[in-house]
């Protein structure tokens, strides 16, 4: 007898018939609960953890069908294995049966060796979709959800997509001081308090709408493309400087940003080489943001013109007189502005 941790769920209103089968399923190792309606197999299917459903068609009360579409609208039952058990004279209830969310039917009377081969590959085919959600889940937290997607459309169809053109804001933070804080603090300790800076960043980006291209260093460079992104990219770098305060006041006292924004054309798409790519924006209106940021004294926001421009007037931000700065590599001056909280006046 194989050993198995699974339970398997058997809804049928004929006793001989649903003992036989719990007693397959046991001889294979199963986990076995028994029900004699569908009701009853509800109530136990959400008062227990239940790996796959063995249903009869026709049963009092609470029909299969039925029953098999109420267990695929219960989130956790949304891909588990649910086999119908059918009569001869039941063939013509199939196609209800699959439009209802089953997965397979076996014929009466039961073979132990239909029911184990048919069984053991679904619940197969479940562990590997268990799996791949978990891929995913945790592959989220290392690329971006854009990311996420052209790689699964790249395994769909095998080409890379073409880069595209499109019109963003680029925003760029950058731990000032983080040289003489390298050479002042243990190593372990640095990692942990810019690993909880830098996931204070992350989640604030995502709650304005943006999402993380990259991690620079000790920085991020986040990218918004949604239509109000200069407004978001603003408010997003304002609560950075709000809440990433230092995490440690006594040793990190000099932990302080300087973020840079600018908005502009970019281009997306897959870098480097067929071994080794990274989806990514590149163009001039990211070297500026960048640029920015470098220029940004610590505490402080730097935007550029077409922030502004697009930003518009903005409840609660406001933006200081321009100033042409001359940034390295780029070849004209850009207009800059600083940004702060605007100040409510009561009354």
């Amino acid at each position: 007898m194989r050993t198995t941790t699974k339970t398997i769920l058997v809804a049928d209103d004929d006793r001989t018939t649903r003992t036989l089968v719990a007693q397959m399923l046991r001889n294979e190792g199963y986990r076995v609960e028994q029900a004699d309606c569908g009701e009853a197999c509800l109530v136990t299917a959400l008062e227990r953890d239940v790996d796959g459903f063995l249903v009869d068609v026709k049963m009092p009360g609470l029909g299969g069908i039925e029953l098999c579409r109420r267990l695929r609208g219960i989130a956790k039952y949304k891909h588990t294995p649910i086999i119908f058990v059918t009569s001869a004279d039941e063939g013509e209830k199939l196609e209800e049966v699959f439009a209802a969310g089953a997965d397979d039917f076996i014929s009466k009377p039961v073979s132990a060796v239909i029911l184990q081969a048919r069984l053991s590959g679904h619940l197969e085919r479940l562990e590997y979709l268990l799996e791949v959600e978990r891929v995913r889940e945790n592959m989220s937290r290392y690329v971006s959800t854009r990311t996420q997607r052209m790689v699964e459309a790249y395994a769909i169809t095998g080409r890379a997509p073409e880069p595209e053109e499109r019109e963003v804001c680029a925003l760029f933070s950058d731990v000032r001081g983080f040289t003489a804080l390298s050479q002042r603090l243990d190593p372990k300790t640095l990692f942990v308090n810019l690993s909880r800076q830098l996931g204070m960043q992350v989640d604030t980006v995502y709650h304005y709408g943006g999402y993380i291209d990259k991690f620079a260093g000790d920085g991020i460079m986040a990218v918004f493309d949604m239509p109000e992104r200069a407004e978001m990219a603003c408010r997003c770098a304002l609560e950075i400087l709000r809440c990433c305060g230092p995490a440690q006041p006594d040793s990190l006292e000099d932990f302080q940003l300087g973020i840079g924004i600018h908005a502009g054309t970019v281009l997306i798409g897959n870098i480097g080489s067929e071994g080794h790519l990274d989806y990514s924006v590149i163009g001039e209106s990211v070297n500026v943001a960048a640029r920015l940021c470098a220029s940004a004294t610590p505490g402080t926001i730097l935007v550029s013109d077409a922030v502004t421009q697009m930003a518009g007037t903005v409840d609660g931000i406001e933006f200081s007189e321009r100033r042409a700065l001359e940034l390295r590599g780029i070849r004209e001056p850009v207009g800059a502005h600083t940004v702060s909280q605007k100040e409510t006046v009561a009354g």
